[in-house]
C-alpha cells in the first residue's frame, strides 16, 4: 500500500489555512476559522483516502507572526566560515532554546514542513506583498521542500494577484494556483492538485486518483441533488386536498396546503445541505409568494382519463352500460351519475380506491385543491438556485445562502416538463397526501426523467 503523501499547510497569520483545510476536506467543522491572528495554535491534520486508503495528509500550521525578527535570528545563527545548507540551517534554529521560547509557534511550522513532502503556501491575495512575507518564504524555502503557493481571496474585490505573481516569481516559485476557500473555482482542486504533481512527480499517481475521485463524488452529488429537487417538485405537483365548497373550510385548507408546501421545501433545503456536508444555518428560503392554492380540475387531466380509459374495456364498461339517470358533467366528461357508480363498482376495487372517493366528492359538491403551476416554477427555481450555489460554495463561507425569487426565464415561461404534469392525476405519488405509494415503478421512473432534465 502506497505511503499517504504528507502536506504542510503554512503561511502567515489569518490568511486562510484552516479555511483551505475545510474546503479541501469538505468537513465545516475543522478547525476555528476567525478573523482574529493566531487561532491555530497547534498543528492539526486531516487525511483523504479512496476506497478505504488513504492517498493524502493534511497538516494544518500555526500562522507565521514574526518573520522578520525570525529571518534575523537564523542569519544570526551561522558561524563565519560556515556554508550549511538550508535544511541545516533550519536544524540548528529548531535545536536551539529560542526554538523553544520566542519563536515556539514558528518552530512548530518548520518541523512540519520538514516532517512533510512539500508545503501549500496560503496568501492572502488582497494583502500588499510586505517584506514579512518575503521573508517568511525565505524562511520556509530554506527547508529544502517544494513549495506552492495558493492564492487566496482571489474572488475578492480589489486583489493584488499580479503583484504577488511578480514577487513570487523573483522569488524563484513559478508555479502556482488560484484557489478561493470561500468560492473555489469548479476545476480548483484539479488544478491545485495538478500543480502538485508538477513538483513531486513521484505522487502523481495518488494526487490522479484524487482528482478522479472528486469529480467522480461531485457528479454523484449533482445527480443525487437533481433526484432531491425532483421528489419535492413531484410531491407537490401531485398533493391535493379536498374540502367543502363553503369559504371557512377553504381558506383553513389553503393555510395548511401553503404550510405543507413549506415545510416540504425546507425538508428539500436541509437534504440538499447535508448532501453537500453544510450546517442547516447556512441557507434560509423566503417565505412562498404566489400560494393561493387553486381549484383544479385535474381529476379529469388527459393523463386520468387515460387511466380510466384502461378499464373501460372492462369491467368500468360494462357497469356503465347497466346505469342511467341525470348527466353531470365533470371537467368536460358526462356519464349518468348512476353509470358513474354503476362504472366504480364494475371498475374493481382499484379503480374505486383511485378514483371513486374523488368522483363521489365532486358530486357532493367538494372541491379540490391543488398547488398553482407558479409555485411550482419558483420551487424548482429555487431548489436549482441553491444546489448551483452548493456546488460552488467552500466549506469557509460564513454567509448564508438566501433563497431569494430568481429571475431564470426557462421555468418561467416554458411548459411544465411532462412529468410533473402526469403527476397532477396521481395524487398517490406524492407524500404530502394520506395513503401515498411511494415506491411505485412508475413514480420512481418519472422522478428519475425529471432529474434528468433538471440535471
Amino acid at each position: 500500500m502506497t505511503e499517504p503523501l504528507k502536506l504542510a499547510v503554512v503561511g502567515h497569520t489569518n490568511v486562510g489555512k484552516t479555511s483551505l483545510l475545510r474546503t479541501l476536506t469538505r468537513d465545516i467543522g475543522f478547525g476555528e476559522v476567525s478573523h482574529r491572528p493566531s487561532t491555530t495554535r497547534h498543528v492539526e491534520g486531516a487525511r483523504l483516502s479512496v476506497d478505504g486508503e488513504a492517498l493524502l495528509e493534511l497538516y494544518d500550521t500555526p500562522g507565521l507572526e514574526d518573520a522578520i525578527a525570525l529571518f534575523e535570528h537564523i542569519e544570526r545563527l551561522e558561524r563565519p566560515g560556515e556554508r550549511l545548507d538550508g535544511p541545516s540551517r533550519i536544524t540548528r534554529f529548531l535545536d536551539g532554546a529560542e526554538a523553544r521560547q520566542r519563536f515556539e509557534q514558528e518552530a512548530k511550522v518548520l518541523r512540519q514542513l520538514l516532517g512533510s513532502a512539500a508545503g501549500l503556501y496560503v496568501i492572502d491575495a488582497r494583502e500588499p506583498v510586505l517584506a514579512k512575507y518575503r521573508d517568511e518564504l525565505e524562511v520556509l524555502t530554506a527547508c529544502g521542500r517544494p513549495l506552492l503557493p495558493v492564492l487566496n481571496f482571489v474572488a475578492s474585490a480589489g486583489t493584488r494577484e499580479e503583484s504577488w505573481r511578480a514577487a513570487l516569481g523573483r522569488l524563484g516559485l513559478h508555479a502556482m494556483v488560484r484557489f478561493d476557500t470561500v468560492a473555489p473555482p469548479q476545476d480548483g482542486e484539479r488544478r491545485l492538485y495538478e500543480s502538485l504533481a508538477l513538483l513531486l512527480e513521484k505522487a502523481r499517481p495518488q494526487l490522479e486518483r484524487l482528482i478522479r475521485s472528486h469529480e467522480a463524488q461531485t457528479a454523484a452529488r449533482l445527480d443525487s441533488g437533481n433526484r432531491l429537487i425532483a421528489e419535492l417538485l413531484l410531491d407537490v405537483a401531485a398533493c391535493r386536498r379536498s374540502v367543502e365548497a363553503r369559504a371557512e373550510p377553504e381558506q383553513a385548507a389553503i393555510r395548511e396546503l401553503h404550510e405543507a408546501v413549506r415545510q416540504r421545501e425546507q425538508r428539500c433545503v436541509e437534504d440538499l445541505l447535508r448532501l453537500y456536508a453544510f450546517r442547516p444555518e447556512d441557507a434560509a428560503a423566503a417565505d412562498l409568494p404566489l400560494l393561493d392554492g387553486r381549484w383544479g380540475e385535474d381529476l379529469f387531466n388527459p393523463e386520468t382519463l387515460k387511466q380510466l380509459g384502461v378499464k373501460i374495456g372492462g369491467g368500468l364498461a360494462a357497469g356503465a352500460a347497466a346505469g342511467a339517470g341525470v348527466d353531470f358533467l365533470l371537467g368536460g366528461l358526462t356519464l349518468g351519475t348512476a353509470a358513474l357508480l354503476g362504472a366504480l363498482a364494475g371498475g374493481g376495487a382499484q379503480t374505486a380506491r383511485h378514483y371513486g372517493n374523488r368522483i363521489l366528492g365532486k358530486l357532493r359538491g367538494e372541491r379540490e385543491l391543488t398547488v398553482d403551476d407558479a409555485v411550482l416554477r419558483l420551487l424548482a427555481l429555487r431548489q436549482c438556485q441553491l444546489l448551483k450555489a452548493l456546488a460552488a460554495r467552500g466549506h469557509a463561507a460564513q454567509q448564508a445562502i438566501r433563497l431569494d425569487t430568481p429571475q431564470e426565464r426557462s421555468w418561467r415561461e416554458d411548459q411544465l416538463p411532462e412529468p410533473l404534469l402526469k403527476a397532477r392525476a396521481h395524487p398517490e405519488w406524492s407524500s404530502l397526501n394520506p395513503g401515498g405509494r411511494l415506491g411505485r415503478s412508475e413514480r420512481q421512473e418519472a422522478i428519475a426523467r425529471l432529474a434528468t432534465e433538471l440535471a
